[in-house]
């Protein structure tokens, strides 16, 4: 569990880091069954309802870049989802009834492993309240050189950055960002970090030699509902389900109003709207 700095560390920055969560048994465990999973796909010959290869590779190379939903479509995934150790954190930062709403694992391969632009998770799933939380578990040591994460601490309480233009969302911040007080959130494998879905993040192009693997999970409070915003609100829901206390019966509100995505195009992931987004950049610019 969360000591009370922590928790006050998360409420007042956005964002607080839980070292050596996972244990060496338990990323031996999670790495197995990557591996597993990956084997065999290829650029040319994948699932693509079950991973994202790196785009920038030849047809027969087998480099992933994203797993979709593991917690939902693996066994070990799924009963780590739903661990006591790991939902009591969350309860400490929501309360007793909880959400589970999605997962994924961010790749991040050596050399070539995609970069993220500043973003707000928020902004991809607009929600009744701002009881969030993005939990990034560090399956590797995760380093400036690999790409680790970077966040712009006590920004959770403002409104939403923009994420658009010429009225489409474009899975960044549009805006100006003054990331002059940028963290670098390096760490062990087996680190944690709980964010909040407001906090502005990114990370860098892998240029070392080492993988940075990401489990990905998100929670929110039982009476944190979706805003449905169309086909994308469908498929992220699909994968959420109740893992604590008992769903409400009512939304809570915390915001007058909040900006609703407009999709140009139907996407895979963020990593192919924000590569989309430079693309039309560079054409126009």
């Amino acid at each position: 569990m969360f000591t009370a700095d922590q928790v006050a560390h998360y409420n007042r920055e956005g964002y607080v880091i839980y070292r050596d969560f996972l244990s060496q048994e338990e990323l031996a465990a999670v790495h197995e069954e990557m591996d597993q999973i990956s084997s065999g796909n290829t650029l040319a010959d994948h699932d693509d309802t079950r991973m994202e290869m790196e785009p920038n590779q030849p047809p027969d190379s087998t480099l992933v870049r994203r797993i979709y939903e593991p917690c939902t479509y693996y066994d070990i995934f799924r009963a780590f989802s739903e661990s006591p150790r790991l939902l009591d954190c969350v309860e400490q930062l929501f309360g007793p009834s909880l959400m589970f709403h999605y997962s994924k694992i961010n790749m991040k391969p050596p050399g070539i492993g995609s970069p993220v632009e500043w973003h707000q998770d928020l902004s991809y799933y607009p929600l009744t309240n701002r009881d969030s939380v993005s939990i990034l578990f560090y399956l590797d040591d995760a380093s400036i050189e690999n790409g680790c994460l970077q966040v712009l601490p006590r920004r959770h309480t403002d409104p939403l950055l923009s994420h658009s233009t010429e009225g489409f969302f474009r899975g960044k911040v549009t805006a100006s960002v003054d990331d002059s007080d940028a963290v670098t959130l390096e760490g062990n494998a087996g680190t944690v970090i709980f964010m909040s879905c407001l906090t502005p993040h990114a990370s860098m192009t892998n240029t070392s030699d080492k993988a940075r693997r990401t489990l990905i999970l998100s929670y929110r409070a039982a009476d944190a509902y979706p805003i449905h915003c169309g086909v994308m609100s469908n498929l992220v829901e699909t994968h959420s389900r109740i893992v604590r206390g008992e769903r409400s019966p009512v939304a809570r509100f915390t915001m007058t109003e909040f900006p609703i995505p407009q999709y140009e195009n139907q996407i895979a992931s963020l990593y192919d709207l924000q590569e989309r987004s430079r693309e039309d950049e560079k054409e126009n610019g």
